[in-house]
């Protein structure tokens, strides 16, 4: 991922370093910097190196001094916070990561690092929610950012990248649901299963856990004797799951009896 977002930076720096539309490069304003240019040029180089070196310590310093001493259009300021926020990242500063993604891609929507900025922002909401029993509410986060990202880059290079990233989210979303849902079974409490059963289903249909999910249904409408639904759940089930291991045991043909 890093490498990646490196690669980018050194393709704009040698095409100049600026957006569409932007002017043909940074104007340096007389007193707007108490470096010179070759100065400012020998301190973004060292901020770099330090970068790819993983030094997040003097990397994050030189890259705070390169943004205090460069004037305010000096297109390597884009790439100097998404370098910022990758250093918060690595070093465990989720939110703080977060905050500088969000700048690039809101400030600067057209520059070409806008989109990976974008994708960053939803990593690091993502990277907050630890398990799927958790409090979802950073995944509910990272999900509404990469659909952002779809919205207003779908033909960006990273939008395959935000749609994987969407499908593991809702794998989590829909096992948070199943572990809830067996919760319930557990207590027999049957009726309260299926809603969270026949939810997870109609949530994220193509979620991982969904084969699972549609076991643990049948199961339960078995129990409570609904054969209808049984029937109906089994030719679901064959017909989307064909290869879940179980489904023989779970649907034996002819076989619909309460057990």
């Amino acid at each position: 991922m890093k490498a990646r977002f490196i690669g980018l930076v050194l393709l704009i720096a040698a095409c100049g370093g600026n957006a569409p539309g932007d002017p043909p490069g940074p104007q340096r304003a007389p007193g707007a910097t108490s470096l010179s240019a070759a100065a400012l040029d020998t301190l973004w180089a060292q901020a770099n190196e330090r970068f790819r070196a993983e030094d997040w310590d003097e990397a994050r310093a030189l890259l705070d001094r390169f943004v205090l001493e460069a004037p305010v259009n000096d297109a390597r300021l884009i790439e100097a916070r998404m370098m910022i926020g990758e250093i918060s990242f690595a070093r465990g500063n989720r939110l703080e990561a977060a905050r500088e993604f969000r700048r690039v891609s809101d400030e600067t929507p057209t520059h070409p690092l806008a989109p990976r900025a974008l994708l960053r922002v939803g990593d690091a909401h993502a990277a907050l929610w630890r398990r799927p029993e958790l409090d979802p509410t950073y995944g509910q986060s990272a999900l509404a950012t990469y659909q952002e990202l779809l919205n207003r880059y779908p033909d960006s290079e990273v939008a395959a990248e935000a749609r994987e990233k969407i499908a593991r989210l809702n794998d989590w979303f829909a096992e948070k649901a199943f572990k809830a849902a067996r919760y319930y079974l557990r207590l027999k409490a049957y009726d309260s299963a299926i809603i969270y059963l026949r939810d997870l289903l109609a949530t994220y249909p193509q979620s991982a856990i969904a084969p699972q999910a549609l076991l643990r249904l049948i199961g339960a409408y078995r129990e409570l004797g609904y054969l209808e639904d049984v029937r109906e759940t089994c030719e679901y089930l064959r017909r989307f799951h064909p290869d879940t291991p179980e489904a023989d045991e779970a649907c034996p043909a002819g076989a619909l009896e309460v057990s």
